[in-house]
């Protein structure tokens, strides 16, 4: 694997830490790691969450009963209920 050497600005206290606690033979194995598992890969093929919605798309049970939940989608969504005026709201007795 062709390799690429690259310029990082760290704060102070950050870069302290990381040769504190990381030997300088082992920084840019390092820093390589957390690289791999905070980026998404380009192609997306191997992201957990884009293989677990294609799963979800293949599944035809599942693609059924959520379209079934389509058509409820909106349920009490319509209408407001109607305002209650002095003639509709119930008698209220002073305290």
């Amino acid at each position: 694997m062709a390799t690429q050497q690259l310029l990082v600005r760290l704060p102070e206290e950050l870069a302290r830490r990381l040769k504190h606690q990381v030997p300088a033979c082992g920084r840019s194995a390092f820093v390589q790691r957390l690289l791999e598992q905070a980026l998404a890969p380009d192609d997306g093929e191997d992201d957990p969450l884009y293989q677990a919605a294609l799963d979800v798309e293949q599944d035809e049970r599942l693609v059924t009963e959520m379209a079934e939940w389509d058509g409820t989608a909106a349920d009490g969504l319509g209408q407001p209920p109607p305002r209650l005026n002095r003639l509709t709201r119930p008698n209220r007795r002073p305290a």
